[in-house]
C-alpha cells in the first residue's frame, strides 16, 4: 500500500527557481546612480524582507532552510544578511539595531570566565562573604 503524501506542496520545484528569487530580492536592494553609473544600496537587506521576496515568511523560509536540497542556498542569502549587519554595527550611529539583529544570528556579547584552582581543581574559599566582596571590589578597582 503506498502512503499518500501530506501537507500542502512545494512552493519551489527547485533550488534554481529559489535562487532566482533570492537574487531578485538582494538586486532590488540597489539601484543604479545615473550620474556615476555605480550601484547605490537603497534598502537594508532583511531575512523578512527575503521572505517576502521568495513568496512565505521568516518561519516558512526556516523550513526550507531544513530542507537538504535548499539549504546551502538559504545559508547562503543569510550570510549576505548577517555581512550587512555586521557592516551596519561598525558604521550606524546608534548600533544598536545591527546589533540586535546579529544577536539573533547566534552572535554573542557575553564572556565566559573560568576559574580553576590549584593543579586544574576547584576554587577554595576559606573567606567569608564580607571578605569575598571587599575582595571583589578590590579586583574591579571600586
Amino acid at each position: 500500500m503506498k502512503i499518500p503524501k501530506v501537507g500542502r506542496p512545494l512552493k519551489f520545484q527547485s533550488v534554481e527557481e529559489m535562487e532566482k528569487l533570492i537574487n531578485t530580492y538582494f538586486d532590488s536592494c540597489f539601484k543604479i546612480n545615473e550620474e556615476t553609473g555605480e550601484a547605490e544600496q537603497i534598502e537594508p537587506f532583511t531575512v523578512t524582507g527575503l521572505a517576502l521576496a521568495v513568496g512565505t515568511d521568516r518561519k516558512g523560509l526556516c523550513e526550507y532552510a531544513e530542507r537538504p536540497e535548499f539549504s546551502n542556498t538559504i545559508k547562503k542569502a543569510k550570510a549576505y544578511i548577517e555581512q550587512y549587519a555586521e557592516k551596519s554595527a561598525y558604521t550606524a550611529r546608534n548600533p544598536a539595531g545591527p546589533l540586535f539583529i546579529l544577536k539573533n544570528f547566534g552572535w554573542s556579547d557575553t564572556q565566559k570566565i573560568e576559574m580553576t584552582g590549584k593543579d586544574g581543581g576547584p576554587v577554595e574559599m576559606e573567606l567569608t562573604s564580607a571578605e569575598l566582596a571587599r575582595k571583589a571590589k578590590e579586583v574591579l578597582g571600586q
